[in-house]
């Protein structure tokens, strides 16, 4: 079973983030312990939003006033249900609602929220010491203070899209991206493994690895463990991906690959598993990818379906097992796709 990661918290406003109403005063102040919190989940890489019934125009002005604003992404402040907000949070994060945790004062609230969205986990205030404890937990690495910065750039890319009135193609010719693939660093280790670990909706087969387990196989012979990034004209996106791949005889087994949720819309899981392909070509060996087929990793299917791969009758370690088809993908024109030894 998958170790439940928590990626977002997110806060009501009134009487949770600060004490009393925002609309009902100028002078409302952040409650005890509210910004240490803040600032610790955000060093370590977990995001934050706000999901909050009320005048949204008072309440930005006051997270403003109280230097909040830059710390919450996506905010949802209206009067409609929680479970609506949080469920567009996660649509604009491009994270699974199981991954959310919501902070809020009132009892009514969490009640609605747990009964209509029960994979989202809720809390109370007085709560907060413990889920700060708890993400402390988790696995991070030097990355993971920079994950809401990456996010802000994400939205400035889709806002420029936006503007730009551009198709979807045209808008990709020209964004420059650079996609590199390597074989696993030390320097590669902590990173590859937060991706195994926080990585669930684009995981071929739910497969995590420790860092010593990842350290065991790139020293190994007989495995070869690549690591991904992605950069455009707007900045880097980070190391986004990892496979790992058996390479004991001429039939390679890709055992894992993983995408980062951040890069979805670039296609990263199609270049990655592209290259993977064209490196069992060059050594002549043929390719096969293990999978653990269920909804959650709809995306990775679908990924392995465009790429060609036919199921096979076989299943191995209880995995489904697919074929790649006998020629490898070009890369897309618009991608610029190094290949490293």
């Amino acid at each position: 079973m998958s170790v439940r990661i928590i990626k977002c918290v997110v806060w009501d406003l009134d009487r949770t983030l600060w004490h009393g109403v925002a609309a009902e005063s100028d002078d409302a102040g952040l409650n005890p312990g509210v910004r240490a919190a803040v600032t610790a989940l955000d060093a370590a890489g977990v995001l934050q939003s706000v999901a909050s019934r009320g005048d949204e125009e008072l309440a930005l002005a006051a997270l403003g006033r109280l230097g909040m604003a830059d710390y919450l992404l996506f905010p949802q402040i209206n009067w409609g249900d929680k479970d609506k907000s949080l469920i567009r949070i996660a649509e604009k994060l491009n994270l699974g609602l199981d991954s959310l945790v919501l902070v809020d004062d009132d009892p009514y609230e969490r009640g609605q929220v747990a009964a209509a969205l029960p994979q989202v986990e809720t809390i109370a205030p007085d709560e907060l010491g413990a889920l700060v404890a708890k993400v402390g937990r988790q696995p991070t690495t030097p990355e993971a203070g920079n994950r809401r910065a990456l996010y802000q750039v994400e939205h400035s890319r889709s806002e420029a899209e936006r503007r730009s009135g551009l198709s979807p193609q045209a808008w990709a010719d020209q964004l420059g991206l650079e996609f590199t693939v390597r074989q696993l660093r030390s320097e590669d280790l902590e990173r590859a493994r937060e991706l195994a670990v926080r990585t669930h909706q684009l995981n071929t087969t739910g497969i995590t690895y420790s860092a010593g387990e990842l350290r065991r196989l790139r020293g190994d012979p007989d495995h070869l463990v690549l690591a991904a990034s992605l950069r455009d004209r707007f900045g880097d996106y980070g190391t986004i991906g990892l496979a790992v791949v058996q390479t004991t005889s001429d039939v390679w087994i890709l055992t894992l690959l993983l995408t980062s949720c951040r890069v979805v819309s670039r296609g990263a899981g199609s270049l990655l598993l592209g290259d993977v392909q064209r490196r069992a070509a060059a050594a002549g060996a043929r390719l096969e990818a293990e999978m653990v087929p269920t909804e959650r990793i709809r995306m990775m299917t679908v990924a392995l379906r465009l790429a060609g791969f036919q199921t096979s009758t076989d299943r191995r370690h209880g995995h489904l097992v697919l074929l790649a088809p006998a020629t490898p993908p070009q890369p897309p024109r618009h991608v610029t796709v190094r290949s490293e030894p």
